[in-house]
């Protein structure tokens, strides 16, 4: 990139102001509120504990999901159990802290329960140091709760090899951070114009767009877009992901968002994807929604049945949807027992009338659930 060329969005002369036609947008807008209408009116009707479930399943994919995209994996029992015990949703055995997942969900949960709340230079230091708790990401030292200072250079998405990468995008110069951060945010604590899932979509492309931070950029930018639909929704509950859907359709956000950085400050293009994509994510919830009462009725109807917690475990994993056939010896790896404990386990199962023998199991008997 050489001096003086205009090669990315911050560096046009009339940066920040994006502009974007309403024209266009009012369907996929009128699209994703009328999905959303559906979503909530459909909670509305089934309970508080329902919706708290609801809310645990899409928070646990929603942190899972936005991690993935970065490439790294997270244990799912332990931000479930680190998501419940901060909701004070029953879940049955939790599993032990994880100090890294911990700070994950605090950023999230921090950015969705309490939407309403400025976003502020604290806040935002505030979930870069839960993200890297140790001051590492990785094996790598980095600088936590400060904007980035580009010691090592300029800060860039690069992609292949060291000798022959690909630099998709690089961001503002450390120097212009402050001054560029104090205007987001003020745009971001301000009443403006914009409808409020527009305002979502530019929240998360501005934040983005500025990478202020050494690492966990996509991270946050992705819970700044969150706090922005929370505050749409008006509900401190979260019951769809839009991280999970961009985790799906990956390779389609990072292609829309180089497109944009690249372009010019008419983000028409990205809102559209961005619309598109939360009423994909909005739409999917319902499915979230079916899962949720499907494993709620089944417990509902086996309450009161002592079980041990080995049992609990295959039976929350069969009402998931066990992936493969459901044999003796799974259960024996999954439940950490002898096989002898996991066939006595499930013959207690099969005599209580809650699995049954497969018709078709192939070479090794495997169960499945009673309808």
């Amino acid at each position: 990139m050489n001096s003086g060329d205009k090669y990315f969005i911050w560096q046009l002369a009339d940066w920040p102001t994006m502009r974007y036609d309403l024209t266009v947008l009012m369907r996929p807008l009128c699209a994703v509120s009328r999905a959303q209408g559906l979503l909530l009116g459909r909670l509305a009707d089934v309970g508080m504990p329902l919706r708290d479930q609801a809310s645990l399943t899409v928070l646990t994919e929603d942190v899972v999901k936005s991690s993935e995209i970065e490439g790294e994996r997270l244990n799912v029992d332990s931000v479930r159990s680190s998501i419940a015990r901060r909701l004070g949703v029953e879940i049955g055995a939790l599993a032990p802290i994880d100090r890294h997942i911990e700070g994950v969900v605090e950023m999230v949960l921090d950015a969705t329960a309490h939407s309403a709340a400025p976003l502020t230079i604290e806040r935002l230091f505030g979930w870069h140091a839960a993200l890297f708790p140790t001051g590492y990401s990785g094996l790598t030292k980095i600088c936590v709760g400060v904007w980035r200072n580009d010691a090592s250079g300029p800060m860039q998405v690069v992609s292949g090899p060291i000798h022959r990468q690909c630099v998709h995008y690089e961001a503002p110069p450390a120097t212009q951070l402050e001054a560029e951060m104090a205007h987001f945010l003020v745009w971001a604590n301000d009443d403006t114009p914009e409808p409020a899932l527009i305002k979502a979509g530019l929240a998360h492309l501005w934040f983005v767009t500025l990478h202020p931070f050494e690492d966990g950029n996509g991270r946050i930018a992705r819970a700044v877009g969150d706090l922005f639909l929370a505050r749409a929704d008006g509900s401190p509950q979260r019951f769809y992901s839009l991280s999970a859907q961009i985790q799906r359709e990956r390779k389609a956000y990072y292609d829309i968002l180089e497109q944009t950085q690249k372009g010019t400050l008419d983000v028409t293009g990205w809102l559209a994807w961005f619309l598109d994509a939360l009423l994909r994510s909005v739409e999917g919830a319902q499915h979230t929604l079916d899962a949720v009462l499907v494993k709620t009725r089944f417990w509902q109807r086996w309450a009161g049945t002592p079980l041990n917690e080995r049992q609990v475990k295959l039976l929350n994993r069969l009402v998931d949807g066990f992936q493969g056939k459901l044999t003796s010896s799974k259960w024996a790896t999954i439940a950490k027992c002898s096989p002898d404990t996991a066939l006595r386990d499930i013959n207690e199962l099969i005599a209580l009338g809650m699995l049954r023998k497969m018709i078709r199991g192939g070479r090794s008997t495997a169960y499945e659930l009673v309808d």
